[in-house]
């Protein structure tokens, strides 16, 4: 059943991004950036929904009192990332546009990337590091000065259920040349959606918000460790049968 309902959910995406993905393309013809972003994140509430139904995903979100309010507040939200399904999750529960920062390469794919690249996003060429962050910085103090909010993956990419990668500090120090809040946020979607797996798994993806942390007066690698932290914990809290093994492995000596 597991796999029946894996593709009939993919085939429900596919069938539905093609004409979104065309409508949007024509659309951004005559709407601002900030309308093209709602239409976007219509269909992806729409791919989490039909997640809900065919997959029998749910989310359970806590922390959302946590969010700055106010129409033009900044934000960099710094996210746990095990799957796509967060991909997609967070355009469509959060209240503030989302700049996603991710590899130019994003924009080739048929139809999605193409509807991407219509919208305000940050696409970066990993191959330019300098170069790539400083449009970073320059494009997110834009982004967030209308509203917008940046939406990064510390870790770089996805990371398997129980494990935790290297946290850059790219998030932290867009943070500090913005002034901007840094928002943490635990997410166990590799629970049904596990890295790079076609099958899911019915099931609750718990997704919690942490509280804003100021990052003025921060040092960049100082701030991430907090944020680290507080994700790793969280998700020991969240998913703790994810670490047990870990967890009870004893420490290797220091050479």
């Amino acid at each position: 059943m597991p796999l029946i309902r894996s593709i009939l959910h993919m085939l429900w995406l596919i069938l539905t991004v093609i004409p979104w993905a065309l409508f949007v393309v024509i659309a951004s013809l005559f709407v601002n950036s900030t309308t093209m972003y709602w239409m976007c994140a219509r269909w992806l509430k729409l791919a989490v929904d039909s997640g809900t139904v065919i997959l029998g995903i749910q989310n359970r979100i806590t922390g959302m009192e946590n969010l700055p309010t106010g129409d033009k507040s900044a934000a960099v939200l710094l996210c746990k990332h095990q799957s796509t399904w967060e991909t997609l999750t967070m355009p469509a529960i959060m209240p503030h546009p989302l700049a996603y920062v991710f590899k130019k390469e994003l924009l080739y794919i048929p139809f999605f990337g193409w509807a991407m690249a219509r919208m305000d996003m940050i696409h970066i060429d990993r191959s330019q590091r300098t170069q790539a962050f400083s449009k970073v910085v320059a494009q997110g103090k834009r982004l967030m000065a209308k509203g917008t909010w940046v939406i990064m993956f510390p870790e770089g990419t996805r990371i398997n259920r129980g494990q935790k990668g290297v946290y850059k500090s790219g998030g932290t120090r867009l943070a500090i040349e913005t002034g901007a809040p840094v928002i943490p946020i635990a997410v166990t979607s590799a629970k049904c959606w596990p890295r790079k797996a076609f099958i899911k798994r019915p099931g609750i993806v718990d997704i919690s918000i942490g509280k804003p942390i100021p990052s003025a007066g921060r040092k960049p690698d100082e701030l991430m460790r907090e944020v680290e932290a507080w994700i790793e914990a969280e998700m020991r809290r969240l998913d703790p049968e994810a670490y047990v093994d870990r967890d009870a492995m004893p420490a290797r000596p220091r050479s």
